[in-house]
């Protein structure tokens, strides 16, 4: 399956696939790593090496440019734990490599910092690795690579497959547009930004950073950026969208950026031409949204995130608590542990009674996934013209009725009737 060109990680900020390539010559240099599949780990090492350099340069060029948004906070670094969500993203990018799934990549974070701090001579490394990433909670690369099409025949996109919670969404658009015209569409994703906090991949809580996409029928696709106007180009907040794959340049993506600042997400579209494609045809087409608020509760591969709330592993007394680890004594005296993920505050003591698949932590997850359909008409102007024609010759058949009318009641009157 073809990939999208770029993976957004923030306004107009955009890692090409192709650093990923710096894998296959790492392995073969056989670079050491502290843990073990070194291979994959170091290769995983230099793709985020090579995106977070891509990331710095981009975010040094808007520092000099007004209006424009920063990538995160310049001013305060990043948890590590941003980084390790980096590499489950470009693991998704690695298809058919022997790569760590995400609880190897937790392992193999010493022996990577190690890696940078070697490749890139100095503590800058070490800052530039785990400081420069955003807090990157939610990935539109899954679903690019184990989704060739994001929405399934029961109209379901697939994001909602590891975004569990229902949101509500907001798309708004024109009822018509004429071809090969640019125009916007809004997608609002509303919630409390500023005081909603989730845990991240260390535990700690973090803001909440969104993503969207926007399927459109066949032919219409992201507006190019040499023809938007000003005005477009200053509502969007230099967000940057992308498209799903090289088949379908009519899906569309964004994400993950700040939800405080594109809660509203303004997409720039061009509109088709029928009279240049014979497979275009003029009338209503149908444009499926979706806009996701936080990290997902289960990964790709099917393990869940510590954005989850945990139940009991069966029913009995809470004999023990040691750390995230809850261990349950059954009538029959057997003890089955429940481990949490990190982060997850649990709301049990020792000596409680529990039933099986009764809560023992809070939910933390403070975000969802939802999804909307809109309708738009290609309008063919011959169209508009002949109505134009048609009311207009109704409005000439009516005032001659009435003329005829009042004519005929001269002739009544003059003649005495």
């Amino acid at each position: 399956m073809a990939l999208a060109p770029a993976f957004v990680v923030g306004p107009s900020v955009a890692v090409s696939p192709a650093a990923l390539q710096v894998e296959h010559a790492t392995r073969s240099r056989q670079i050491p790593s502290g843990h073990g599949s070194a291979g994959a780990g170091a290769a995983l090492g230099v793709a985020g090496l090579a995106a977070a350099a891509g990331l710095r340069k981009s975010m040094r060029g808007r520092r000099s440019t007004k209006g424009s948004v920063m990538v995160g906070n310049a001013n305060v670094a990043e948890p590590e734990s941003y980084y390790r969500d980096h590499l489950v993203a470009c693991r998704a990018q690695l298809n058919g490599v022997d790569a760590p799934t995400p609880e190897e990549t937790d392992k193999h974070m010493e022996g990577i910092q190690a890696f940078a701090k070697q490749a890139l001579a100095g503590a800058s490394a070490a800052m530039l690795f785990t400081s420069s990433m955003e807090a990157a909670v939610a990935y539109p690369i899954f679903a690019q690579q184990n989704y060739a099409n994001p929405r399934e025949y029961t109209g379901k996109i697939v994001c909602a497959n590891c975004h569990l919670a229902s949101k509500t969404i907001d798309a708004k658009l024109p009822q018509a547009v004429l071809p090969d015209t640019i125009f916007k569409m809004e997608i609002e994703v509303p919630a409390k930004y500023a005081k909603r906090r989730q845990p991240l991949a260390d535990g700690s809580k973090g803001p909440m950073n969104i993503g969207a996409i926007a399927v459109m029928p066949e032919g219409w696709k992201l507006a190019p950026k040499d023809r938007l106007p000003k005005p477009l180009k200053k509502e969007m907040k230099g967000l940057a969208w992308a498209p799903y794959s090289k088949e379908y340049p009519n899906i569309v993506v964004a994400g993950p950026v700040p939800g405080e600042t594109y809660e509203k997400m303004v997409l720039p579209v061009l509109s088709p031409d029928p009279n240049t494609d014979d497979k275009i045809l003029f009338g209503k087409g149908i444009f499926y949204f979706g806009g996701n608020r936080g990290r997902g509760q289960v990964y790709p591969e099917g393990n869940q995130s510590n954005n989850n709330q945990f139940l009991a592993a069966a029913t009995g007394t809470i004999s023990a608590i040691d750390g995230l680890k809850v261990s349950i004594t059954t009538p029959s005296g057997e003890v089955k542990t429940q481990e949490c993920l990190i982060g997850a505050d649990i709301v049990v003591q020792v000596g409680d009674e529990v039933t099986k698949d009764e809560p023992i932590t809070t939910n933390p997850n403070v975000g969802g996934f939802g999804q909307e359909e809109k309708e738009c008409v290609l309008q063919d102007m011959n169209r508009v013209y002949a109505y134009c024609a048609f009311a207009f010759s109704c409005f000439i058949a009516q005032l001659s009725f009435v003329l005829k009318k009042k004519q005929f009641e001269k002739v009544q009157l003059a003649e005495g009737f």
